[in-house]
């Protein structure tokens, strides 16, 4: 049996070519137009090429001030003023928060005389407070007034509860405290070797602005209860077991006390280890002893 054939008639094969020629002349004609067309050479000029960089860097200055325009802004107060006078929409013209001023509007009803009793307050950021420190003045307390605070402190002082002795039961009394938290600051006092200010239960874990706000008034702290350090003794384990302390921190210690023969002669040169700054030693200085 013979294998079919087949056939092409003369006209198809015609087709077929011009098919063939006219996809080829659409693919290779504008190929060769823009071959044989004269280039374009596109100039700018050197003072169009700056205003562009120019308008770029404004562009990102812009966003970047933008994004970062959300944080807290503070301002100076019109004139000096006496904190304790101060009404709460006088402080959020300072910058601050609802939150944060109803906060310091409790601090300051009893009366504050100075500074470093603003600076206590824990809302007021640093920022805004050397913003206004120079700005504020006091009422003068005379003689018998600070007889009669100081009675009543004293007053005060047999009702407290002192955070560096305190009980776990005793701790579960204080309002929003409870066994969980009681134990988180027992574990805490202990690591750390006692508080020396009340601020530092917020260190505590998961222990919060509101909570510290419900029961820093029912609390006082000795520092005669604070654990030291004797840092020409100490090994490198003992002072990393401090939470304030990191392991090369603990280290580079040690190694500077052998540089020195062996011991310190104030608790100050340890600031002279390049890991210690002005802010970490303030915070480590009362755990430590010679």
């Amino acid at each position: 049996m013979k294998p079919p054939t087949f056939f092409v008639s003369a006209r198809n094969k015609r087709g077929v070519l011009i098919f063939i020629f006219i996809s080829l002349m659409i693919l290779f004609v504008p190929r060769i137009i823009l071959f044989f067309s004269p280039k374009e050479i596109i100039t700018i000029e050197a003072s169009k090429i700056q205003l562009l960089t120019k308008n770029h860097y404004k562009k990102k200055f812009f966003y970047k001030k933008n994004r970062y325009s959300k944080k807290n802004k503070f301002y100076l107060p019109p004139q000096k003023f006496d904190p304790n006078s101060y009404k709460e929409k006088d402080w959020l013209k300072l910058g601050l928060s609802k939150k944060q001023v109803a906060v310091i509007l409790k601090f300051i009803k009893r009366g504050i005389y100075s500074n470093d009793q603003l600076q206590k307050i824990v809302v007021i950021p640093s920022e805004l407070f050397n913003l206004i420190k120079d700005s504020t003045f006091y009422p003068e307390k005379n003689t018998k007034q600070i007889q009669t605070v100081e009675r009543k402190l004293e007053t005060e002082k047999k009702h407290l509860l002192f955070i560096n002795t305190a009980t776990q039961e005793e701790l579960e009394i204080l309002p929003g405290i409870g066994t969980f938290f009681a134990k988180n600051i027992l574990k805490y006092r202990d690591k750390i070797g006692g508080f020396y200010k009340k601020t530092q239960l917020l260190e505590v874990w998961k222990f919060d602005l509101e909570k510290y706000n419900a029961i820093e008034g029912l609390i006082f702290i000795t520092l005669q209860d604070i654990r030291k350090i004797d840092i020409n003794s100490a090994l490198a384990a003992d002072f990393k077991a401090h939470p304030y302390f990191n392991w090369n921190q603990a280290n580079a210690l040690v190694k500077m006390r052998n540089q020195k023969g062996g011991a310190f002669r104030s608790i100050e040169e340890i600031k002279e280890c390049v890991l210690i700054d002005e802010e970490l030693f303030d915070k480590l200085k009362p755990y430590l002893s010679l």
